[in-house]
């Protein structure tokens, strides 16, 4: 059946595989959004049921928590935990250090929150995502509604003192309207093509009035699993230095073909 998937979801399909081996019974377990993650929801849902794992999930958006849901996984408020044990999530670019970029599904708020409150982050991404800068995906940056524009130009005028090699800034639209975010934010979109300094920058940001947060994940992320087509995928341990080559069974239940929603 994984001949119906194309080349690149292949690629997420192994990295998302894999990264559910890590899970174990008992945990609390951040489930990250988009394409990738909802990858591994299913997967996990999978293990879950075969398993009989007990597993107590935290969704960073709303969608990823209704899929969670109708898969059986039981989903409850960060609030409810307060502490995670692992999060696994996908990203948007990832440099050597395990620097990040996320938020191209607009969840870039809770899932920081969600990453920051866990003992381990755990990256799933297909090799693509591999980058040696960051900066080449636009960079999102969530913002209250009032006043956005007032925070789009102070953005502006802050890159100029920045190691940036771009600095438009264009608002996410969503069908001719400002996207909202779970939260009701606005995104903000940094096209910067290079960033030289990922860190100085998400801490300039962030002083800025009318930023939320911004995309950029400096020293969360603690393993990268990189996915290929071919289902070969390979383990990265930021903290360990130790990298691992594994191949993984591209044999998939029919139930995870079903509609993902990304």
């Amino acid at each position: 059946m994984t001949a119906e998937l194309s080349p690149i979801d292949k690629a997420k399909y192994a990295a998302a595989r894999r990264s559910v081996d890590f899970v174990e019974s008992g945990m609390k377990l951040g489930l990250g959004t988009g394409s990738t993650a909802a990858w591994m929801v299913r997967c996990l849902a999978e293990r879950v049921k075969a398993e009989g794992l007990k597993v107590t999930c935290v969704a960073t958006s709303k969608r990823t928590a209704t899929l969670a849901r109708d898969l059986g996984l039981s989903v409850v408020g960060m609030d409810d935990v307060k502490w995670l044990d692992l999060t696994i999530d996908g990203t948007d670019e990832f440099d050597p250090n395990l620097n990040l970029i996320k938020g191209g599904g607009a969840a870039l708020l809770q899932e920081k929150i969600v990453a920051t409150a866990s003992d381990r982050m755990i990256v799933i991404a297909d090799a693509a995502k591999e980058v040696a800068q960051l900066g080449a995906f636009p960079l999102p940056v969530e913002v209250i509604p009032f006043g956005w524009q007032t925070t789009k130009a102070l953005i502006e005028e802050t890159l100029y003192s920045l190691d940036v090699l771009n600095r438009e800034v264009t608002l996410r639209l969503n069908r001719k309207r400002p996207l909202k975010t779970d939260e009701g934010h606005y995104i903000l979109d940094l096209n910067l093509k290079r960033i030289g300094n990922p860190r100085q920058l998400a801490l300039v940001l962030n002083q800025i009035p009318g930023v939320v947060e911004n995309g950029l994940f400096i020293d969360i992320c603690d393993v990268v699993v990189i996915g290929n087509g071919d289902g070969r995928v390979t383990v990265r341990d930021i903290n360990s230095g130790r990298v691992e080559d594994a191949a993984v069974d591209m044999t998939l239940d029919a139930n995870v073909f079903t509609d993902l929603g990304d």
